[in-house]
């Protein structure tokens, strides 16, 4: 038994093998789908990231208000494009000029950081802290290739980021359609992809598909409106001290605050620098001001809108980031972990369903 057991596994591993070897030499079918998902990716991602929040509202417009749900969604979309037009006008083109600069001036950056720490070498209170002349030449020249490579770094991801904005204006049309549909057949459809599962474990289906949309409703949701309330406060704060590039910054630490544990630092690290090359004063501001928002959001707005954390291990949420910013970037950084949680879901109710046939059948 044990050794037929073996073979059926060894056989089925070597069978999957097979398959992805054969499928090597047959690139010129998997090419048109990798272009379909590269294609599809970003609006189904953009859909997801707007349905979960407006989900919410449109059913309670629809049980409260007693109002039809096309309509609910036709009002929604109204309000969306109110706020578009007045973005457009009023933050758009502050957000525009902003990244043009910081992509233009980054080479200068590091030179500017260098002669503040220079500066500060010679002050009388901080020389006296500081080692020897040639160890602080060594720990500056390192400094600056470290400076260089993050800015560097900085660079190439912003100027990604936005060229990715501009594919999704390419395609943003099919997002509004997506969007409706999915708001408008939204019981329909879970009812729909139940009826996939064969007909015994359609019960069991039901629960994966609703546990899954739980799961995604609860990080996808909250951590949007999280990350919405900790832009604003940041961006109070900086527009008080004067920070260069502000919007920029708040709108990569809106996107950067769905990662979570390493997307509080990476979020503040572009404030901090930016910050010190005006001066050591306004860094130290900036850095208060990131510590007391993420302050306020990890004590009072998480606790509200979640109720508890994600349900991973801070160590398997590393990996994970680890894995998707090698094979994604950023965006494989944001999308992994709501991958990561619809995988496990499926991954546990299959092996119920599987163990509830394989006792139903050796009872028979």
């Amino acid at each position: 038994m044990i050794q037929n057991r073996f073979f059926r596994i060894g056989a089925g591993i070597a069978l999957v093998l097979l398959i992805i070897y054969l499928g090597t030499l047959v690139d010129f079918i998997f090419v048109p789908i990798r272009s379909l998902i590269s294609l599809t990716i970003v609006p189904l991602l953009i859909t997801a990231f707007i349905y979960y929040p407006l989900r919410p509202l449109v059913n309670w417009l629809e049980r409260k208000r007693k109002v039809k749900r096309s309509m609910s969604i036709l009002m929604i979309y109204v309000v969306i494009i109110l706020a578009l037009v007045i973005f457009s006008m009023i933050g758009w083109p502050t957000l525009r000029d902003q990244v043009t600069s910081f992509v233009q001036n980054t080479p200068e950056f590091t030179n500017s950081i260098v002669k503040q720490i220079e500066a500060l070498q010679h002050n009388s209170f901080i020389k006296q802290y500081l080692p020897d002349q040639g160890t602080s030449n060594d720990m500056l020249s390192k400094l600056t290739e470290y400076l260089n490579t993050v800015f560097t770094w900085l660079s190439d991801h912003i100027s990604s980021m936005f060229s990715f904005v501009s594919n999704v204006v390419l395609v943003i049309a099919t997002v509004p359609i997506m969007l409706y549909y999915l708001l408008k057949d939204d019981k329909k459809l879970s009812e729909r992809l139940v009826l996939l599962f064969p007909q015994k474990f359609r019960e069991d289906g039901k629960l994966m598909l609703g546990e899954i949309d739980d799961s995604l409703s609860s990080f996808i949701a909250g951590r949007v409106i999280v990350n919405f309330a900790l832009c604003v406060l940041l961006y109070i704060g900086f527009l008080i001290i004067d920070l260069p590039y502000s919007l920029l910054l708040v709108f990569l630490a809106f996107f950067l605050n769905f990662i979570p544990y390493i997307g509080a630092i990476l979020s503040a690290v572009p404030v901090a620098i930016v910050g010190f090359i005006e001066s050591p004063m306004m860094g130290i501001w900036s850095i208060v001001i990131v510590i007391v928002a993420q302050l306020i959001q990890n004590n009072l707005l998480e606790p509200i809108i979640f109720g508890n954390q994600l349900d991973i291990h801070p160590f398997t949420i590393i990996v994970l980031l680890l894995v998707g910013g090698d094979m994604g970037g950023i965006l494989g950084m944001l999308l992994v972990i709501p991958i990561y949680m619809a995988v496990k879901i499926t991954i546990v109710h299959i092996y119920r369903m599987y163990l509830k046939q394989k006792i139903g059948s050796d009872f028979q």
